[in-house]
């Protein structure tokens, strides 16, 4: 049965240029992308993109930190950095690198002969280019039939399902927002790997605003810097 979710976005999709590779134009001009991460409503770390143009290209360089203390006693610590690099709207190499309270993970992709080939921590093989990696600052996420992992290549297959427009107060400014929850279709996944997350993205300009999801917690990503 043909869901009234799936009518909805596909309405929305019409509305917006919700292009997989040219869409990355719609940014251009963006310069960075700051979020505050909270768990159990205590601020914890920082989500930092920053963007830069070379010569025909963007690199977008996004970076993770945060800690989980108790009793000031550091009980976790998480540091991701990674690099997406586009050319014409695609994306040509992404790298990153993780350190998950000591563990490493990493992803190395590339596009050959219109496929991505990873090379990951827990992914190593070909994906086709309709697959976007998980860094969610690009709205035409929400079009991809999975997305790849970027911290370890893992691919993720989803449904999305378009919960509605949202009013948002975020640090004093109001946001007319789009509400999607992402989710995994593979039944099979551990819950611990299942991808259940919540976004939300500016009407308007299409920036990512805000995220919420639950893993051994409550957490959500909250805009503080948008420039």
């Amino acid at each position: 049965m043909f869901k009234i979710s799936n009518i909805i976005i596909y309405f929305i999709f019409l509305t917006f240029p919700f292009s997989l590779n040219s869409h990355v134009q719609h940014y251009k001009d963006l310069k960075l992308i700051e979020f505050d991460i909270y768990r159990n409503n205590k601020e914890i770390g920082k989500h930092i993109f920053s963007f830069k143009k070379i010569d025909d290209k963007i690199k977008v360089k996004s970076e993770i930190n945060f800690k989980i203390k108790k009793l000031g006693v550091v009980l976790y610590k998480y540091n991701v950095i990674g690099t997406e690099t586009y050319s014409e709207g695609k994306l040509v190499e992404f790298n990153s690198k993780t350190k998950q309270n000591g563990k490493k993970k990493y992803v190395s992709l590339k596009l050959l002969n219109d496929e991505y080939v990873i090379d990951g921590s827990s992914y190593k093989g070909k994906a086709p280019v309709n697959y976007k990696i998980g860094t969610w600052w690009n709205h035409s996420i929400v079009k991809a039939p999975a997305q790849i992992s970027a911290v370890s290549g893992r691919i993720i297959k989803k449904k999305v399902t378009f919960l509605g427009e949202e009013v948002l107060n975020i640090n004093g400014i109001k946001y007319t927002t789009l509400h999607f929850n992402f989710s995994s279709t593979d039944n099979k996944l551990d819950k611990k790997k299942k991808l259940n997350t919540d976004i939300w993205y500016d009407k308007e300009k299409l920036n990512w605003v805000k995220a919420t999801f639950e893993k051994q917690g409550k957490w959500e990503y909250k805009l503080s810097n948008l420039k």
